[in-house]
């Protein structure tokens, strides 16, 4: 019985620590910017620091933070695990993201790494929910308001685009973290104070 449980508890711990691997807050130090987590929004993720980082660095940032969620799910799945399985490898980056080990459990909102862990468990899945961030950016140019339409229609998008019953549970949860995680930019919202992207 351990041995089974011991493959996936390796992978669930290697998607972890990856997860907590702050591109954000290492680019910025390499860099010689300030912790991300101490200027703009506080939050470690592409959006923030493109604010005073610039575009490039904010690009790069995205990127690695996008494959941290993808890499440990398509690790999961060469070696043949089940749907719920790749759900919670996804799930597992997406909380090393949110709060990482290495950097005293204090992260970013986990988009870009939910993002990434949804694009391998299902690209139609996270396709949908990309393509409701960009239909809403679009018009409304706001990135928070954006984030949180996906967030909340990738749950809906599971019913048809997921198979397995308890790996739709685990999407719903990662869903409902994305959203408390939100939580200041949807008061800012409801309050007509959200920043507007050029």
């Amino acid at each position: 019985m351990l041995e089974t449980f011991t493959l996936p508890l390796i992978i669930l711990i290697g998607a972890y620590l990856i997860g907590s691997l702050s591109s954000a807050i290492v680019l910025c130090k390499l860099a010689g910017l300030p912790d991300p987590r101490s200027q703009g929004s506080g939050n470690p993720g592409a959006t923030n620091v493109m604010r005073f980082g610039g575009k490039k660095l904010a690009a790069t940032v995205l990127i690695i933070d996008v494959l941290k969620g993808v890499l440990p799910v398509v690790v999961a799945c060469a070696l043949g695990m089940e749907q719920v399985w790749l759900a919670a490898t996804a799930f597992f980056a997406f909380l090393g993201h949110l709060y990482p080990v290495f950097f005293g459990f204090k992260g970013g909102k986990g988009v870009a790494t939910a993002l990434g862990g949804f694009l391998a468990l299902s690209p139609l899945m996270a396709g949908a929910a990309l393509l409701t961030w960009l239909i809403v950016f679009v018009v409304s140019r706001i990135s928070s308001l954006s984030a949180i339409s996906a967030a909340a229609m990738t749950p809906v998008f599971s019913l048809w685009l997921i198979e397995d019953h308890n790996a739709r549970w685990i999407v719903l949860v990662m869903a409902i973290m994305l959203l408390i995680r939100h939580k200041a930019n949807i008061h800012r919202l409801l309050a007509g104070e959200e920043t507007k992207s050029k």
